[in-house]
């Protein structure tokens, strides 16, 4: 039971009074109209003949008041089916409420009303007429019977009011007067109402009360919670003794150290309060524009005048947070030093000569410029290369913070320009938050993998990139979050890709290529002494154990066991040999001096690579190409068979398009070119080719197998064999000219891989074969041709 002096929040109920239960039950119900206003109740039910004092502080609530105590002083009261709905609808109002009459009307300072209403009758709701300015209804009033004579009946009220008065007696916070008012009523009705609406029971069992239409039946419901009351009650005043009885001199001290403790925040203010006049304090030292002084002034503005309770306060709390976070103008001091860049990326980095050159030139432009209106840098290449790590080395030579922002897989466009704050679970994007994260506005930002940016109905993030990487633009860089422009011009912005493709042209402007190509043998194996090797000693706790591992090893590790342009398959390959030498060392305390080769193939496994099937091509027909795969250069041969037929192409192995294109054109050009081949024309017509490329399951496409598909078809009509070791690749032309092709390194390098010692370029490649360490292809010669007529003399035995 409920008769505490405490006043509730708004749309509660203060002390219950009783008044006379004559007042109730005199009461001419023949006086109410059909239609009045109605008031909703958030934390209590109102019962007939019940006096409640009720502060009213909604706006509806108060003209539905007003209406009412101007007119007839009867409104209808209706309890809410949810205490936490601020603005009700009608489906948040019970069904059944009471009829009541405004006694009395007071307007408090805080322009609230707190008006004193007594409980006439039920009634059940028919209709809402009226939503707006306030809620009015049509209903029927509900009579309540008269109370039952007998003396079971009589038995139910006599316990009632025991029971209650027993709960009285056992809360100490229960004024003493509750009891005396309890044993002055007498009308069994107005028992169970006066003690259903003091009851400290939830929100829907009062309402089952008022609900239940039988006297008998709403006498024992009440009776059951009232049971279950005085045994909360009981249990309630038994452990509190037994607390009090066992409370020790640490417990005290306890108690009285939390006590002193509220009695310190009491004197410092309120705990909100100070944390707004902290976040002033440090907007105070903030170098920021007027645009941003004046929104983080409207922002602080706006929490003094809101609730720390109120939902939006924490979205205007997390904004201004951010903005104090940022470092609005703060810049980290470059160190334009290019001997010391140039020592900091040959440290982490081998070979790469050009791609250092083109880097420091860089630098040195920014150095003597002094801004950053410079092409955005894109490193282009296959995985496994060190594209993003040598973005980090950048860093680390110039003195600036790192940060990568991986945009692999993301769709929405919020990811880069953020969310509105309206949203729930808003936050800035990616962009900002990396800012926000390094604390300085002049970092080295690795947008990892901006090849692999999706699009969908949420947007198209590489759309958004382009404001982000136009050096004309992104000075004045707009978050959604944020809602203000940030300036970007200083971040020096490095991309990665693996495939030019699949970038949008648009954002692919804006960026310089810049193209790493693949490792050789011998540069990975230098690689993996330098770095590769000792990197996982220590991460397999190794650094202090000697054993080596040769040359040799590693060049026969690579060949056998990796199939990759980069280096990434090879430090996993070294760490399952370090993880073998820590078992060894863990299980016997001791390691081999040499890790030989016959140690790999135990710990790896049998090799899974062969270059011997790529050495010779020894039947008419069979050409080997060189192709540029996701993972760098390889090995690919171009079978062709004739049979007969009526003069057809047959093409398998999953070829796309543009194979599909160069097969057509060279059956076309032997067509035409029959004469000079010493062809019967009258072959083509008879004989059915068939041209396949192995490994079906792999998609292969691109301009470069036109040759080796023309010398494989060549090769087939005249049967005569391919040269033994030969290599090719190029794109034709109708007219039998030799086009260019790119990756030239990666595809030189898979042959010289595959044993192979001849190779046929286009004569416009030579410039590309020039650029290749002569030392990574020694063995293998090169034939530089014009055209087809030169390639079929060089290729046919």
């Amino acid at each position: 039971m409920r008769f505490s002096q405490k006043p509730e929040e708004e749309m509660d109920f203060l002390p219950i009074i009783p008044l006379n239960e004559q007042d109730a039950e005199n009461f001419d119900l023949s006086s109410v109209p059909e239609e009045l206003p109605v008031l909703p109740l958030r934390n209590t039910v109102l019962f007939p003949g019940v006096v409640l004092p009720i502060t009213v502080g909604r706006d509806k609530s108060i003209k539905a008041v007003n209406e009412a105590y101007n007119g007839d002083k009867l409104i209808g009261v209706l309890a809410q089916k949810d205490s936490n709905v601020e603005d009700p609808t009608v489906a948040d109002l019970e069904s059944i409420g009471t009829v009541a009459k405004i006694v009395k009307q007071i307007k408090m300072p805080d322009g609230g009303i707190t008006i004193i209403i007594q409980g006439k009758s039920r009634f059940a709701l028919t209709e809402v007429t009226s939503e707006d300015p306030y809620f009015r209804a049509r209903f029927t009033l509900v009579t309540d019977p008269e109370p039952p004579t007998d003396p079971d009946f009589a038995a139910y009220v006599a316990n009632i009011k025991d029971i209650a008065t027993e709960i009285i007696q056992l809360s100490p916070n229960m004024p003493s007067e509750a009891s005396v008012i309890l044993k002055n009523i007498e009308s069994p009705a107005f028992l169970i109402h006066f003690v259903s609406s003091n009851l400290s029971t939830e929100l829907r069992e009062k309402q089952r009360l008022l609900v239940t239409d039988s006297i008998r039946e709403r006498a024992e419901l009440l009776m059951e919670l009232l049971q279950k009351e005085l045994q909360f009650a009981e249990l309630k005043n038994k452990v509190t003794n037994k607390t009090r009885a066992e409370l020790d001199k640490q417990q005290r001290e306890y108690f009285l150290q939390q006590q002193l403790k509220s009695i310190k925040e009491e004197l410092g203010g309120d705990v909100n309060e100070r944390e707004l006049r902290e976040m002033q304090k440090k907007g105070e030292g903030k170098q920021w524009s007027d645009a941003a002084r004046e929104a983080f002034r409207r922002g602080v503005e706006k929490l003094e005048r809101m609730h720390p309770s109120t939902p939006d306060y924490s979205v205007v709390y997390n904004h201004l947070d951010l903005m104090l976070d940022l470092p609005w103008a703060h810049y980290s001091e470059d160190k334009y030093d290019l001997r010391h860049a140039r020592e900091v990326l040959d440290a982490d980095h081998y070979g790469m000569e050009k791609i250092k050159e083109r880097i420091l030139e860089y630098l040195a432009v920014l150095k003597l410029k002094g801004d950053m209106r410079s092409p955005i840098l894109c490193f282009y290449g296959p995985p496994g290369i060190g594209k993003t790590s040598l973005g980090r080395s950048i860093a680390n030579a110039i003195g600036r913070k790192y940060v990568r922002l991986s945009l692999g897989g993301i769709h929405d466009e919020s990811e880069v320009r953020g969310h509105r704050k309206t949203y729930i679970g808003a936050m800035p994007g990616r962009i900002v938050q990396s800012i926000r994260k390094v604390q300085t506005s002049n970092p080295v930002m690795i947008l990892d993998e901006i090849d692999k940016v999706g699009a969908d109905h949420r947007g198209d993030p590489s759309s958004a990139l382009l404001e982000v990487l136009d050096p004309e633009q992104n000075n004045s860089f707009y978050d959604n979050y944020l809602e203000l422009e940030y300036d970007l011009s200083r971040v020096l912005f490095i991309a990665t890709a693996n495939n030019l493709q699949t970038i949008q042209p648009a954002l692919r402007d804006r960026l310089e290529i810049i193209e790493l190509s693949g490792y050789a043998v011998e540069e990975k194996i230098e690689i993996a002494k330098r770095h590769l090797v000792p990197k996982q000693r220590e991460a397999h706790g190794l650094g202090n154990v000697k054993f080596r591992i040769s040359d040799k090893v590693l060049e026969w590790t690579i060949e056998n066991y990796t199939r990759e342009s980069g280096v990434r398959e090879l430090d996993r390959q070294l760490a399952a040999i370090m993880r073998h030498q820590a078992m060894q060392l863990a299980m016997e305390g001791k390691v081999k001096p040499a890790v030989g080769t016959a140690d790999v193939e135990a710990i790896l496994g049998r090799p899974r690579y062969n270059n011997e099937l790529y050495r010779t091509a020894n039947m008419p027909g069979v050409a080997v190409g060189l192709a540029y795969t996701y993972v760098g250069g390889d090995i690919l041969f171009i079978e062709t068979t004739l049979s007969e037929g009526k003069g057809e192409l047959k093409l398998t192995g999953n070829l796309g398009q543009v194979m599909k294109e160069s097969a057509t054109t060279a059956l076309s050009w032997l067509q035409a070119n029959a004469a000079k081949l010493k062809l019967d024309p009258k072959v083509f017509e008879k004989k059915t080719a068939h041209i396949h490329v192995p490994e079906g399951a792999v998609p292969k496409d691109g301009p470069s197998a036109g040759v080796t598909m023309l010398t494989a078809l060549a090769s087939a009509y005249t049967g005569r064999k391919v040269r033994p070791y030969l290599g090719m690749t190029g794109e034709i032309t109708l007219r039998g000219q030799v086009l260019p092709v790119g990756g030239i390194k990666e595809k030189v390098l898979a042959a010289k891989r595959a044993g192979l010692r001849e190779l046929i370029l286009c004569v416009q490649n030579e410039k590309d074969v020039q650029e290749i360490n002569p030392e990574f292809i020694k063995g293998v010669s090169f034939h530089f041709v014009k055209t087809m007529s030169e390639v079929l003399a060089l290729a046919l035995a």
